[in-house]
């Protein structure tokens, strides 16, 4: 069953050691983030951080699955696609690591988009709360209902703040 929980300011503080790591063994990278809903203050949350990493290219992407399991990753190809390497870390799971690239479509770009969006819009916030405590209500495991809730709320939401930057 999955928990969600209100904000904690401890969640950023880990981002900031995990990056730390991360960096340590992807020296290459060309940016990163403490992304999704733990980056968010007054979000409540299941208690996962989310980081992405950019990277310029995806060229050779799978040589950075070992740096990445020698800090505790490990590779997950069902949930990468071809904008993302996808990883997790811990038992019970603590983080998630998104390799994304530069050359391969906007992953990045939509994951900053909708975080700060949600940052300035606390209307917003308070709406996807809402649909995330709904969506475990119908989905305790955290699966397929819980997550089709949630997306189209953020395709929703990844329109408007397109919109109001264009």
């Amino acid at each position: 069953m999955q928990v969600l929980q209100p904000y904690s300011p401890e969640w950023s503080k880990k981002y900031e050691n995990e990056s730390v790591l991360i960096t340590s063994v992807i020296p290459e990278l060309i940016g990163i983030e403490h992304i999704g809903s733990t980056s968010i203050p007054g979000m409540t949350s299941k208690p996962v951080i989310d980081i992405g990493v950019l990277l310029s290219t995806a060229v050779d992407a799978e040589k950075y699955i070992s740096p990445l399991g020698s800090i505790g990753y490990t590779y997950f190809p069902a949930s990468s696609s071809s904008e993302r390497l996808f990883f997790r870390k811990g038992n019970p799971v603590e983080f998630h690591v998104s390799l994304a690239f530069k050359d391969r479509g906007n992953f990045w770009e939509r994951q900053l988009l909708f975080r700060e969006y949600l940052r300035n819009h606390p209307e917003a916030q308070k709406e996807y709360i809402r649909i995330k405590v709904e969506s475990l209500e119908h989905d305790p495991t955290g699966g397929k209902v819980y997550l089709s809730g949630k997306n189209t709320f953020v395709e929703r939401i990844l329109l408007e703040a397109r919109t109001g930057i264009e």
